[in-house]
């Protein structure tokens, strides 16, 4: 297994494991840990404290055939807590809306975290989240923590020269409509974000957008959400292909170095298993990754969970803050 804490080169290392390690009937189970973005900043100072250990990119050689492994054990959580006040997310939202005055940012993503004392299996964590239909329903671990996702969200996936990412921006309750000025404007900001990004490594003229603002109704809310994609340029590997995409733009905001650097001005804690990705590599280079929003982490004895959405210039603190509850509330009623 593959286990690194330091960001800078971690693509290139983990372009070189699959080399070593795929071939026919292996595939590899990636995670990318928010943290890697750290590359990006370009307004020194120190990262927000983590909550809980983890490794900032992980990889595992598995046979491709292998089953999700079955629900065993059970869990308990305890009482969850958030290590932001109300008073406080809804003034860090103030705040981002004064760096959009700026001109410094048009839209950041700001996330809250809960834990909560936690014992208990994590394969029973990842049954209790399978009826939210997450992309990536195997839990994924080393020693002392483990991943588990709901997310629906496609943060990038290859099939032979394609490449496609499905960003998720705009939120409502299950069975309410996505509508309005303002989750259209979070939104479109977004797909143009991930344009761009495509548009790093594939063919000129070859990215497009054949799904935009559609509703769906995932993990236990409605959302916004479009498909983008183009066709890969020759020799184009998966290192660069992540250098160009990776932090997702929908979990960032826009443009996403301006973005980053709020994020880390602002938010109390690290973002730990969140708005990273969580996926599977294959040995003819195919992958899938989920964009690791809905995910829960576990490390020595508390369970961690992480929820936000996308602040812009007319963003309401306090609807921010309730959309939030909206995306945490069908997770915790889960577990």
């Amino acid at each position: 297994m593959l286990e690194l804490q330091e960001p800078h080169g971690a693509f290139e290392i983990l372009e070189g494991y699959l080399a070593e390690e795929l071939r026919d009937g292996v595939a590899v189970d990636v995670y990318l840990g928010y943290g890697l973005s750290e590359v990006l900043r370009r307004k020194r100072g120190p990262a927000p404290p983590e909550p809980c250990p983890l490794p900032l990119l992980a990889a595992r050689a598995r046979p491709a055939n292998e089953p999700v492994e079955p629900a065993r054990g059970s869990f308990g959580v305890g009482e969850w807590q958030p290590s932001w006040a109300e008073a406080d997310y809804a003034a860090a939202v103030t705040e981002a809306r004064a760096a959009i005055a700026r001109g410094d940012v048009y839209q950041v993503n700001l996330v809250q975290h809960l834990s909560a004392a936690f014992e208990g299996e994590p394969q029973a964590l990842a049954a209790a989240l399978a009826p939210l239909a997450p992309l990536h329903p195997r839990p994924f671990g080393g020693e002392g923590w483990a991943i588990v996702s709901a997310s629906p969200e496609l943060f990038l996936s290859r099939r032979g020269p394609m490449l496609r990412t499905q960003p998720i921006k705009g939120t409502r309750p299950l069975g309410e409509p996505v509508q309005g000025a303002k989750d259209t404007a979070e939104h479109v900001m977004i797909v143009d974000l991930e344009r761009n990004d495509l548009a790093r490594v594939c063919t000129v003229g070859s990215v497009r957008w054949p799904e935009l603002m559609a509703q769906h109704e995932l993990a236990g809310v409605s959302h916004l959400v479009s498909t983008v994609e183009g066709r890969l340029r020759d020799g184009v590997g998966l290192a660069e292909i992540l250098q160009a995409t990776f932090p997702g733009g929908s979990i960032t905001g826009a443009p996403k170095i301006a973005a980053v650097d709020e994020i880390a001005r602002l938010e109390p804690v690290g973002r730990g298993a969140s708005m990273g990705a969580l996926g599977t590599v294959h040995a003819n280079g195919d992958f899938d990754f989920a964009l690791t929003i809905r995910t829960f982490a576990v490390a020595d004895g508390t369970i961690h969970l992480w929820v936000g959405g996308g602040i812009v210039w007319d963003s309401d603190p306090l609807a921010e803050i309730e959309e939030s509850w909206v995306k945490a509330r069908p997770l915790l009623a889960a577990v």
